[in-house]
């Protein structure tokens, strides 16, 4: 080999080591810059997905990927990354949640059932008061029934008693029956006339009271009697017995009041707070005093229709039966009705999720993983360990029913709570950029329609949807078909407000902005 190929052979080497060195230092330096690369692309993936929100900004959040009613996705929240809460929503970290041990519930629909208690006395049904007044002048000879508490059957007799009356209405009815004997020779005329005579005195004693026993008696011994046999009307216990052997009674007077204790009354005192969940017919469980073994049911038959001033209470007329007569007048008894809400299912919330300071009622509603809103509530009644929310909750909303008072301790809860009822004061708000095409202009509402591409910042499709104009004096410039640029701001849950808009080039719709 000459020296000159000798040369050149070498230069050749020369460059390809140089070559070679300069690839592998390239390929080493490149190498962390690739695997930072990727490790930024793969950390996303790795990031917890805390929940889906709203593409269009409203209150609204789902655990599982889903679509809003317009088709658009809606927006994962990661772990981290949750949008700055709104005023009064309380942030609590995740630890010191699982630290407090926090627990929800959801607000359901239940059937809400509440227990009224009252008390009362047992007292005789009026229904089966049976009062014996002679409906004649007489005197009592004397009494079978003589002591008051006695229990008397129907018919039973309870006196005899003597009335110059009765001695010659019973002459005149013997008289009758012994007259239609005489006259069946005479013709069928005279005997109906004797009849028609025997039938008058037999309803004038029957008027009396006379019983059907003793009218018997007299047609078979064909003769007055002086005394009369009174006889009782009903059977049940003897209340009263203002008659003695020996005195004169007029017609009219009380002589007995018996009573059917069969079945009796417990007439209940209601609180006033309570008298709107009792109702006719509804199903009672009472406790005597005497019993305190026993359970007797009975049935609300009578609701008063005033109250008694002194102690807000109204009388409730509770029927039982009263089987071997073990309820006796006066006795003293309490009774416990089963009252349900007038509207079936209502809206409801644990009582625990509640917090009272006496002049508002507040719930945390749970808005995501570490983040409570405070809701002013409205409720109405309670029940089995809940209470009916006519405001301020939602169905399916979850409400804290454990450790709300050490979220108040936590994070000063009072501090957000002292916001409500005062002015909103202006946040900052994230300005959005877009291009479209006017649709249509309301100027009286202050609103534009607006066909626009892709709001980038957002991650908003192309498609049309109507804008509130701030300075209203700008929609004086839109006409329809017009291309316009426009930027606007998140001012409310769902809410959008155009800061500005100009005339621009027609929107690229498929590019986002």
């Amino acid at each position: 080999m000459n020296r000159t190929t000798w040369i050149a052979a070498a230069a050749i080497a020369a460059v390809v080591a140089l070559a070679a060195g300069y690839w592998l230092g390239a390929r080493r330096d490149a190498a962390p810059e690739k695997a930072l690369t990727a490790g930024r692309v793969a950390a996303p993936s790795e990031r917890k997905v805390l929940y889906y929100r709203n593409p269009m900004g409203l209150p609204d959040t789902s655990p599982v990927p889903k679509k809003d009613p317009m088709g658009m996705d809606y927006i994962p929240v990661f772990e981290g990354g949750e949008p700055p809460a709104k005023a009064g929503t309380v942030k609590i970290s995740l630890d010191k949640v699982q630290l407090l041990g926090v627990r929800t519930e959801p607000a359901a629909e239940r059937a809400l059932l509440r227990a009224v208690q009252a008390v009362g006395t047992i007292q005789a049904n009026e229904r089966l008061l049976y009062k014996v007044t002679p409906r004649f002048e007489g005197w009592i000879e004397k009494l079978h029934v003589n002591t008051t508490g006695q229990a008397v059957a129907r018919g039973q007799p309870l006196m005899e008693v003597y009335s110059p009356e009765l001695v010659t209405a019973q002459d005149e009815y013997v008289i009758a029956l012994r007259g239609i004997e005489d006259t069946r020779a005479s013709g069928p005329e005279a005997q109906a006339v004797m009849q028609r005579l025997a039938d008058g005195v037999q309803r004038r004693l029957r008027n009396w009271g006379i019983s059907d026993t003793e009218l018997e008696t007299l047609r078979s011994e064909g003769k007055a009697r002086q005394f009369l046999t009174y006889r009782s009307p009903a059977g049940g216990v003897v209340l009263q017995k203002p008659s003695v052997q020996g005195m004169r009674f007029m017609p009219g007077e009380v002589l007995y009041e018996i009573a059917d204790l069969s079945s009796v009354w417990l007439v209940a005192e209601v609180f006033e707070r309570d008298l709107g969940l009792v109702k006719v017919g509804q199903q009672a469980k009472l406790r005597i005093l005497a019993y305190p073994d026993k359970l007797f049911a009975g049935r609300v038959v009578f609701i008063s229709p005033t109250l008694e001033a002194d102690t807000r209470t109204g009388r409730v007329r509770i029927e039982l039966a009263n089987p071997g007569g073990l309820l006796k007048p006066a006795m003293y008894g309490s009774v416990q009705l089963s009252a349900g809400h007038p509207r079936g299912k209502v809206l409801a919330i644990p009582d625990s999720a509640v917090l009272d300071s006496g002049t508002r009622q507040v719930a945390l509603v749970q808005r995501g993983e570490g983040l409570f809103e405070p809701r002013s509530v409205k409720l109405g009644m309670r029940a089995g360990g809940y209470v009916e929310v006519l405001e301020g909750v939602a169905a399916g909303e979850q409400v804290v029913v454990r450790a709300n008072f050490l979220i108040d301790a936590e994070s000063n809860l009072k501090a957000a709570l002292a916001t409500f009822g005062e002015p909103a004061q202006p946040a900052a708000s994230q300005l959005h950029r877009g291009q479209g095409t006017v649709q249509a202009v309301d100027a009286k509402g202050g609103m534009v329609e607006i066909e626009h591409g892709p709001i980038a910042s957002l991650k908003w499709p192309a498609m049309s949807m109507e804008f509130k104009v701030k300075d209203r004096a700008q929609l004086a410039r839109l006409a329809k078909g017009q291309a316009v640029e426009f930027e606007f701001s998140e001012q409310g849950a769902g809410e959008f407000v155009i800061e500005r808009i100009a005339p621009g080039a027609p929107a690229a719709h498929g590019k986002g902005h």
